[in-house]
């Protein structure tokens, strides 16, 4: 491996932010008079983040085909419908500066063209199983899995395992059938996801800013007549509008649909005295919201007023805990047990009261719950960006109430980038 590459890390990419000023919340727009998100940097930063999470690992090469890894090592994007088709993959090896893509027809002639950080011979076309509607007897998964194993043979790596992150089962039985032998990748890519660049971070305030304007929007469309789903297709509009590039789910639960939480929407009616609550998942280049904001609709009992501050205080104890070095168990430890909130157990509980990183994915390193952080602790580390969420039932059996604030870790504590208020109730439209 050439030694200029090696002695690259993450750091000297990135300068480590200075906690000292404000994060910054940019436009969605490129200028010459101020340093705003520098992509090239972001891609050296991520690239080179994975490369270190590879050489500390037992792994010869990871070969990813989730579309969150692939963008993290590619800076590469071909639509929201690549989601869930598993059709484009790409091969980073210890002995390579470069990752190699393959990529779904006519997008590697694209990224040729257009995306000059990559190496043109390592765009490349492929087709594999599309989730198996293109049958592994045609011959395409073998015909990859030669070629891969390759590569990774003239990479000096052939006697190492290769970590995979998802994969179609035929085409894990071809890559065995070519000589590879196949480890957990995915570990390993999370390891490299964890710790946010100062871009990153600015990329996930933008986010979080564009949902702050939406529930601004929810506040003022809550009232008697209008259904859930008439506000997730007005917040789908307005983050579309402001620069979203995937809106991946809008959770808009109301009245009697609060408790149990069901985490969907329905064309449900709000009614006066309604509380309601909404998560917003969406993505601006890339980097990912989860936003939960609870409302009521009119007016509130005092039941409901109770359950906010509740799961207010709950989460307000989270965040004062959050700084490095604290584990995720004492995090954990400050939520309420399932059994005090109504529920049987702790995993039918899980994501009530709860934590996770998020970045590139809505669920990224570290997970904080009862259900593993107890017996599982890990540490909070300077740079992770991750959510706290707390539910509440009210008294009344069917109302509930839903807080989330997404938070950077800093070096003595941490930074809220959730900015709508949520102190206290809101009350929209009230009479």
């Amino acid at each position: 491996m050439d030694d200029a590459v090696r002695k690259i890390t993450a750091e000297d990419i990135n300068p480590r932010h200075n906690w000292g000023r404000a994060l910054p919340a940019f436009g969605t727009m490129g200028v010459d008079f101020e340093e705003r998100v520098d992509y090239r940097r972001l891609h050296n930063y991520r690239l080179a983040r994975a490369r270190m999470a590879l050489e500390k690992s037992d792994l010869g090469a990871l070969l990813v085909m989730d579309t969150n890894n692939i963008r993290y090592l590619t800076s590469t994007k071909i639509g929201e419908w690549e989601r869930d088709k598993i059709c484009r993959w790409a091969l980073l090896t210890r002995s390579s500066p470069d990752p190699i893509l393959w990529d779904f027809g006519s997008a590697a002639v694209h990224h040729r063209l257009y995306s000059p950080w990559l190496k043109p011979e390592n765009c490349k076309a492929g087709l594999l199983g599309l989730r198996g509607t293109v049958s592994p007897s045609f011959g395409l998964m073998a015909k990859h899995a030669g070629e891969i194993a390759s590569i990774i043979r003239e990479a000096g790596v052939i006697d190492m395992a290769v970590g995979v992150d998802i994969i179609e089962p035929p085409m894990m039985f071809e890559l065995q059938k070519a000589g590879l032998k196949i480890a957990d990748g995915q570990q390993v890519m999370l390891e490299a996801r964890e710790i946010k660049s100062a871009d990153e971070i600015a990329l996930l305030n933008r986010a979080a800013s564009m949902v702050d304007g939406a529930y601004h929007l929810v506040y003022e469309q809550l009232k008697p007549g209008v259904r859930e789903n008439d506000i997730v297709a007005n917040v789908n509009q307005f983050l579309y509008s402001h620069g979203s590039d995937d809106v991946e789910a809008i959770n808009a639960i109301s009245g009697e649909r609060c408790n149990p939480h069901p985490h969907n929407f329905t064309d449900r009616m709000l009614r006066p005295g309604d509380q309601a609550f909404f998560d917003i998942l969406q993505s601006f280049m890339g980097y990912r919201t989860c936003y939960y904001r609870t409302f009521n609709v009119g007016r509130a009992t005092p039941g409901q007023h109770d359950a906010y501050k509740k799961a207010r205080n709950w989460l307000d104890k989270a965040i004062e805990l959050i700084k490095p070095g604290v584990s995720t168990d004492k995090v954990a430890s400050v939520w309420p047990k399932a059994e005090q909130f109504g529920f049987p157990d702790e995993t039918s509980a899980f994501g009530l009261q709860f934590g996770h990183g998020i970045g590139c994915a809505i669920h990224e390193r570290p997970i904080i719950s009862r259900v593993i952080s107890m017996d599982h602790p890990t540490e909070i580390k300077e740079g992770m960006v991750f959510a706290l969420e707390t539910y509440c039932p009210a008294a009344d059996g069917y109302s509930a109430a839903r807080i989330e604030e997404e938070v950077v870790v800093t070096d003595r504590g941490c930074r809220v980038i959730t900015l709508f208020p949520a102190e206290e109730l809101p009350i929209a439209n009230r009479y």
